[in-house]
């Protein structure tokens, strides 16, 4: 259904049939974009965010009234709702464009509730528009297609909102009283928190193992010298941490110096490597702390203000699409728009036949909405590297690489594996030299993949590029090494480590992961120490105290299964009071039962 007051765009124009709209966005830098776009027929404000919010009292969300919910507008919202509804008293009709996901829905929905209640809006005609980028086309052509709100939306997030409410005012009493110093519990803070005191519980029960690697320099008849390690010995392969003592490992040594060595094979494989999907809002998170040294808030500060416009040569523009997001493919016209340039800037056989397309594979993952992208393939961070700042810069050359290449051919890549066989008297062992040539740079020519996360190691054997090496020729001995190392425990995670492995099990949502990193740190459950993240012994404790007798509350499944009840909520499949009832019911029951509960030592 199409407002009243507005005609599709003509030649770059949303043409004019009455005199005045009002437009209400969540920035005020949004604002003034938005404002140049339309022209003087719309009047556009901002909310700063949201209006009004639960306070923080008993009795803000009541169970027994069926979770009536009583919420409360802060001055400087009341004097911004006054300005909102002075400007929409006065307007022919009112457009909702606050951003594109569950939290700009509810904003828009307490925007419009408070004007009822002000009865300024008469028989105006109200829609709702949402913005993915912040660019002319995009505005206009949303202004063209307004939609009414969407209610299940909105009651998706006030059973987040109502969830999260019940959970920390009714938790976090307990533990003031059991716990002091502990500060509060959360919905999805404390399990977030129950991850990093796991994986400090699991570094402390860690035991370390020796093992030894094995391997050896070799000489080509051509001169050429190359590393092979030593992977099969007495019949039986090794596997990678097979060799445990000093004295296997001398006994093998001593096998191979005196060994002759002989090419058994040498087998040229070529592989293809693909690009991987353009930046969910975790992704760039991960990709933006492992490459750029970002905290995920810091991430989130610079990509709000390069999706919100950015003054290029006396016009402001959005440089990149809304950065909330866990989808993964690209527009239509983004992606003809991306194989184009990169036709233009690095030629034809880098485009690839076909359009890549995507799909998600995070657990609970809505994709609605486009991964994040540039608004114009076009504008290279060369382009426009004068107009940003040094953050700035940095991550939307991150943005742009990651989703140029997404669409950009495969990676040619030539895997060499040789086997070498070492007999010494009758004792015979196996050698492996794995290598590879990159024949065609496809994809990488614009972004390298890298682990993100920096939880695992690369257990490749791949040594880079070997010298010419052919079958059945014999090799000449430089030398033999055998090194020992200890195993090591499981790493601390890390802002970006602990994103993935919320976002894998399902537990939070793209907006809320920089909020529940900062609280957990605001609230010294957690301390970070050279980007690792490391429970404070109240974080701990808590923990503790939440496993033994809130059991159910900090299981990644139960939280999970929370998130998913709201996705279908969301989607119209299940009330939102029904939801709310079902918690309710056990989760008042486990609060009783600890009023007579006596604290000890939960560690103990």
């Amino acid at each position: 259904m199409r407002a009243e007051s507005a005609t599709m765009p003509v030649n770059g124009h949303v043409s004019r049939e009455k005199n005045m709209n009002v437009v209400v966005v969540e920035s005020p830098a949004k604002a003034k974009t938005i404002n140049k776009y339309l022209g003087p027929g719309y009047k556009v404000l901002a909310s700063f965010g949201h209006v009004r919010d639960l306070p923080a009292k008993d009795g803000s969300v009541l169970p027994d009234q069926d979770f009536e919910m009583s919420w409360e507008v802060d001055p400087a919202s009341q004097k911004r709702m006054k300005d909102i509804a002075d400007a929409v008293k006065a307007s022919d009709g009112l457009f909702l464009a606050t951003d594109p996901d569950r939290e700009g829905e509810a904003i828009s929905w307490h925007v419009l509730d408070l004007l009822k209640k002000k009865k300024v809006l008469g028989d105006k005609p109200v829609k709702r528009v949402v913005f993915n980028a912040i660019t002319k086309k995009a505005v206009l052509d949303a202004m063209a297609e307004p939609r009414d709100i969407d209610i299940p939306l909105v009651d998706a997030y006030l059973a987040r909102r109502a969830l999260d409410y019940l959970v920390g005012f009714n938790l976090s009493p307990v533990l003031w009283r059991k716990l002091p110093g502990a500060r509060s519990a959360g919905r999805v803070q404390s399990v977030a928190l129950r991850l990093v005191c796991d994986r400090e519980s699991e570094i402390e029960r860690f035991v370390s193992e020796e093992y030894w690697n094995i391997s050896a320099l070799l000489k080509t008849p051509r001169g050429d010298e190359f590393e092979a390690k030593l992977v099969s010995a007495d019949g039986k392969r090794l596997q990678g941490k097979s060799i445990k003592t000093g004295d296997d490992a001398t006994r093998l040594k001593t096998l191979l110096e005196g060994a002759s060595y002989v090419v058994d094979t040498v087998e040229a494989k070529p592989v293809k490597r693909n690009p991987g999907p353009p930046f969910t809002t975790s992704t760039l998170q991960q990709a933006a702390s492992s490459r750029l040294g970002f905290s995920a808030s810091r991430t989130m500060q610079v990509a709000q203000r390069l999706y919100e416009g950015i003054d290029i040569g006396g016009e402001t523009v959005g440089l990149i699409t809304y950065m909330r997001t866990d989808g993964v493919q690209m527009a239509p016209e983004a992606i003809d728009a991306a194989r184009s340039a990169i036709g233009d800037q690095f030629g034809d056989r880098y485009v690839p036949e076909k359009a890549r397309f995507y799909s998600t594979k995070a657990k609970n993952a809505q994709e609605a909405h486009e991964a994040i992208r540039p608004t114009d393939f076009n504008r290279s961070p060369d382009k426009v590297k004068r107009y940003l700042d040094s953050d700035q810069l940095r991550l939307y050359d991150l943005v742009w690489k990651r989703g140029i290449a997404s669409q950009m051919a495969s990676a040619e890549i030539e895997r060499t594996t040789v086997e070498i066989l070492a007999e010494n008297k009758g004792e015979k062992a196996g050698l492996r030299a794995v290598g590879s040539v990159i024949r065609f740079d496809g994809f990488i020519a614009a972004y390298t993949d890298q682990k993100e996360d920096g939880e695992q190691s690369d257990d490749s054997e791949d040594g880079g590029r070997l010298p010419q090496i052919n079958a059945r020729e014999n090799l000449a001995k430089q030398k033999i090494n055998a090194s020992q190392h200890f195993t090591e425990p499981p790493p601390r995670y890390s802002e970006a480590s602990l994103i993935k492995k919320m976002e894998e099990l399902g537990i939070g949502r793209p907006s809320t992961y920089a909020a529940t990193l900062k609280t957990l740190s605001d609230r010294e459950y957690i301390v970070v120490d050279k980007r690792k993240l490391i429970p404070h012994s109240r974080g701990r404790l808590v923990t503790a105290f939440l496993e033994s007798f809130f059991t159910r509350y900090v299981e990644y499944d139960f939280t999970a299964d929370l998130e998913e009840k709201l996705d279908r909520i969301s989607a119209g499949e299940l009330d939102w009071k029904q939801v709310l009832r079902d918690f309710w019911k056990d989760f008042f029951a486990q609060i009783e039962d600890t009023k007579e509960l006596r604290v000890t030592n939960v560690l103990d």
